[in-house]
């Protein structure tokens, strides 16, 4: 990776430590925390006393690092900061997804007389059983749909309520144009914003823990603690307003599984899929 660095290396660890975005991506910034000197690599560095030109470009960028305190954290603070902008976008966008998935659902008429239709099929089905007068039902049994067949085996109660749907409720027929959000949603992992959220929220810790070490580095580490002050105070900002709006999603999502008569317990937001 060095060899295709063209600048000086100095003026490499300078960029660092000014947090200049346009300098390095982020593959670049994970690459150099690979260059960091382990414990035996500086002590022998640090007994190095020949002319530092004599050395390797990996050993002489090496002794750079060695001039600034806690250099792998500053990268490390560094690629947060690189990937910090889409990485919030992303999430906003995914979380912005499943609250209007949540929303169409709940608010969609169609898709309520759908399941009111259903649940008339279920009824008509178990009519003499005690299941025979229900007044709702799981939504797990919505998979019966597809297994339940007639007698002659050539038609499920899927294909039945199709039928139904066609035939005497047309109108509900495109109930799917209420659902947008539903096919991109069903793609997001729950879990996976949780995770995310809690990534960003950990790497804005770091920074705030790193910023307050830098303040005891000297004049080495001045550019530094500027620039990720800068950053500091745009980023804050960002997470809090991240924070309220998974907050409030998470409980849209349960108000959603109240909606549907089920336990939002038993699919915690964090755990979950849409």
């Amino acid at each position: 990776m060095l060899s295709k660095v063209k600048i000086p290396l100095h003026e490499m660890l300078n960029s660092v430590l000014a947090l200049e975005d346009s300098a390095l991506d982020v593959d670049q910034v994970e690459n150099l925390i690979k260059f960091c000197p382990t414990k035996e690599e500086m002590e022998t560095l640090k007994g190095y006393k020949g002319e530092k030109e004599k050395l390797g470009r990996c050993e002489q960028f090496m002794l750079e690092l060695m001039q600034v305190p806690r250099t792998e954290s500053k990268l490390r603070v560094f690629s947060f900061k690189i990937q910090f902008e889409s990485q919030v976008s992303e999430l906003r966008k995914s979380l912005n997804i499943v609250n209007s998935a949540a929303d169409q659902i709940k608010g969609s008429s169609k898709l309520k007389r759908i399941m009111q239709t259903i649940l008339s099929l279920g009824n008509a089905l178990n009519q003499g059983t005690a299941r025979g007068s229900a007044v709702g039902f799981r939504l797990d049994s919505l998979l019966k749909l597809t297994e339940t067949r007639a007698r002659n085996n050539k038609m499920t109660l899927m294909h039945y309520l199709c039928k139904v749907l066609a035939d005497k409720l047309p109108e509900l027929l495109d109930f799917s144009n209420d659902l947008s959000s539903l096919e991109p949603c069903a793609k997001i992992q729950l879990k996976f914003l949780a995770e995310e959220m809690q990534a960003i929220s950990k790497g804005l810790e770091k920074v705030v823990q790193e910023l307050s070490m830098s303040e005891n580095d000297g004049a080495v580490s001045e550019n530094f603690r500027k620039a990720l002050k800068e950053f500091l105070c745009y980023a804050e900002g960002e997470v809090r307003s991240l924070a309220q709006l998974y907050s409030g999603v998470g409980r849209n999502v349960d108000t959603l599984i109240l909606y549907f008569g089920e336990d939002p317990a038993r699919c915690p937001f964090e755990q979950g899929n849409v």
